[in-house]
């Protein structure tokens, strides 16, 4: 499964397999119901001050297929890739919240 940048999709690697992050209207009201502001949440990012927490959570509620994953998965696979390599799907995802379709 390829994602597809040009609406806003994103992939990362958890327990060996790659899956695909889609930023979906649900995805983002639920991770919004969470997180609070997304808009907030993308000023915080551009500060340097977004939490780890946060960015696993986002993940978690833009996995298109979650499968037998789980939040801690998510998580985990955020700590193995790096805050580094993890800002590479998260500016994905939160260029297409501020972009939109």
């Amino acid at each position: 499964m390829t994602a597809n940048a040009v609406r806003g999709e994103a992939a990362i690697h958890v327990k060996g397999r790659e899956v695909l992050l889609r930023p979906t209207f649900d995805a983002l009201v639920r991770a919004e119901e969470e997180l609070g502001s997304l808009f907030a949440l993308v000023e915080r990012a551009g500060e340097g001050q977004l939490k780890l927490t946060e960015i696993a959570a986002l993940f978690w509620f833009c996995l298109a297929h979650p499968g037998p994953l789980t939040r801690e998965d998510i998580g985990d696979a955020v700590l193995a890739m790096g805050l580094a390599e993890a800002a590479k799907p998260l500016k994905t995802l939160l260029g297409q919240i501020l972009r939109g379709q």
